[in-house]
């Protein structure tokens, strides 16, 4: 049964078109933090806003990778089935 709080954070995360964008890219594969901007058209710097959002939702997850002499940063989607009715609102604990 979800939290007040995750409901919060689910309903935040999903509430930009361009978090629901990324979620699609990555559940269809893991993509580094350069591609997705890249592929955005927008800044890592705004990206990482975008996929915290994600992220704290638990809806994304990341694994730094070291490529060369560089590290990278890889997200994916991570699985989930999200049930919102009025028997899970009513039974929150608020």
């Amino acid at each position: 049964m979800p939290t007040l709080q995750n409901l919060v954070n689910l309903g935040d995360a999903l509430s930009h078109p361009l978090r629901i964008k990324i979620l699609k890219m990555i559940m269809e594969k893991e993509l580094s933090v350069y591609e997705l901007a890249k592929e955005l058209g927008i800044s890592r710097q705004l990206l990482y806003l975008h996929l915290k959002k994600l992220e704290k939702a638990g809806l994304v997850e990341s694994d730094l990778r070291l490529e060369g002499n560089r590290a990278k940063k890889y997200y994916r989607s991570k699985y989930f089935n999200i049930l919102i009715n009025n028997e899970v609102i009513k039974n929150l604990e608020v």
